[in-house]
């Protein structure tokens, strides 16, 4: 059976490809509703982690209940071996993802509409989906999760260019021989991607995307929150379960208002609260404006009039948090009648990835790698670090195929040290800016003589002169992980490193 799962920091959703449609996938909660969605948190009971529906049963029942997991995904210090508390019990953050996922795909088998449809062999196909600027690190991670929970991983695509599908598929005339362009405005539970989209029929061209790793609806969870313990001062002191507690009601008030909704009712501790919407509206909107601040890259200074002669058939929101009435507002004040509001926001991207999934489509996406990728080298005998970058953030990638980049050179050192890295954005210097995430270190023995030494850390590096012929190859695979290949071609020597492995 063949998916798109969008693993979502508070909501994760699948959708299935059924003859041409694509369905959102239901489960069945504690209390035997229907619901379009599997929660995307973990609970301890005892010395055992359980997730979704499992985990909300247990934090009624007393519980601390671990959202968001997803966000640590997006650390710059990201590794495999990376540890995260889960009420008191340090688990590895790749297990936490793994048992979340292999809960939802017995979910599937078990509790969902589809469950008759699925017998105990009948393999789980999916197409997934990370955030645009997900470093390499952030992709394998995911990528392992879901194998090692029993999917078949059929491609990985950035969650903005799914919910380009969607929306093509959904309103396939907004897009004419005049406006072939979309800007998809992602604005989900803990990130923030756009990315403009240049849309010929069912092809699709990214032609570059922007994102803000901590921007969210978890961020505005907070900003209601502070309100509401602001009501009650310092009178109030709460626990760390009363805190999450109060960050739970928060999200469910936020996602019930209308744009009618004038007050908001909450409980900090034992104590009633009400909230203006207008406060709320007012604390939250530097948090929009953000977003605009990352978007304005994509448009290029556009305004609403400008918008209306340009080749723009308009601003897509998606994302579970754009369905705040705020976002729209804003957006519209300041874009007109351009912006679009999915009908059913938080699960476009399923939906999109669905889309891809289903070989029948005839859809297909040219991606670009969204993030620059480079490495610090020793400079004039080592007393100097240079940066190189190899990879260009609008690098084109596809998630049919491989994309491979090479160098030669003669080195004039005895060693080369290579501190890769993946970037946001170069200053003006030609020094990475923004999110920089260190991926690794790799040291390459140049002169023969040195590679059966152990630790290449205690030899100096030293200027000698032209060396063997080097070849530099990188490969960015169809999943967006990159992969770095040195070799010494005269003696057939090579060392190799997959980021994020």
């Amino acid at each position: 059976m063949k998916l798109g799962i969008d693993l979502g920091t508070t909501r994760t959703i699948v959708a299935l490809v059924d003859r041409g449609n694509y369905p959102v996938v239901s489960f069945t909660d504690p209390d035997g509703d229907p619901v379009d969605h599997f929660p995307s948190v973990v609970a301890r009971r005892g010395d055992q982690l359980v997730y979704g529906f499992a985990a909300e049963r247990a934090a009624a029942e007393g519980a601390l209940l671990v959202r968001s997991f997803k966000r640590d995904l997006a650390s710059g210090s990201i590794a495999g071996q990376t540890t995260i508390d889960i009420d008191g019990l340090e688990v590895g953050l790749l297990e936490v993802v793994t048992g979340f996922l292999a809960a939802l795909a017995e979910e599937l088998r078990t509790a969902s509409n589809i469950a008759t449809l699925l017998g105990d062999d009948e393999p789980l196909e999916a197409v997934v989906a990370v955030p645009a600027h997900a470093h390499s690190a952030q992709r394998f991670l995911t990528l392992e999760a879901f194998r090692r929970a029993g999917f078949h991983v059929l491609g990985m695509l950035n969650e903005p260019s799914a919910a380009g599908f969607e929306f093509t598929h959904r309103q396939p005339r907004s897009v004419n021989s005049r406006r072939t362009r979309v800007v998809v405005y992602d604005l989900g539970g803990g990130t923030f991607d756009a990315s403009l989209v240049r849309v010929d029929d069912l092809s699709h061209e990214v032609v570059t995307s922007v994102g803000i790793n901590r921007l969210g609806g978890d961020d505005f969870d907070e900003v209601l929150g502070r309100l509401a313990q602001r009501e009650v001062g310092s009178r109030v002191e709460l626990t760390g379960r009363e805190q999450a507690s109060l960050l739970d009601e928060c999200r469910v008030a936020k996602e019930n208002l209308s744009p009618q909704s004038k007050r908001i009712a909450l409980e900090v501790g034992h104590a009633p609260v009400v909230v203006d919407v207008a406060d709320f509206y007012a604390e939250a909107t530097p948090l929009v404006e953000a977003s605009l601040d990352a978007l304005e890259p994509l448009l290029g200074g556009l305004d609403g009039y400008q918008l209306e002669a340009a080749e723009v058939a308009g601003i897509y929101l998606v994302g579970g948090a754009s369905s705040l009435p705020l976002v729209a507002r804003v957006l519209r004040e300041r874009f007109g009648r351009r912006v679009h509001r999915s009908p059913h926001p938080a699960a476009s991207t399923a939906i999109g990835l669905a889309i891809a999934a289903d070989e029948t489509s005839g859809f297909h996406l040219t991606d670009r790698l969204s993030r620059g990728f480079g490495v610090f080298r020793e400079w004039d005998s080592g007393a100097l670090l240079a940066f190189d970058p190899i990879l260009d953030r609008d690098q084109r990638t596809s998630p049919d195929d491989t994309v491979v980049v090479r160098r030669q050179y003669r080195p004039v050192h005895n060693i080369g040290v290579f501190r890769f890295l993946e970037y946001a954005a170069l200053g003006e210097s030609g020094q990475p800016t923004g999110d920089v995430v260190p991926l690794g270190e790799v040291l390459f023995p140049f002169d023969p003589a040195l590679r059966d030494v152990a630790d290449l850390d205690e030899v100096a590096v030293e200027r000698t002169g032209d060396g063997p012929l080097i070849e530099e190859t990188y490969v960015i695979d169809r999943h967006g992980i990159v992969t770095a290949a040195i070799s010494d071609l005269e003696a057939g020597f090579t060392l190799s490193s997959r980021f994020g492995g």
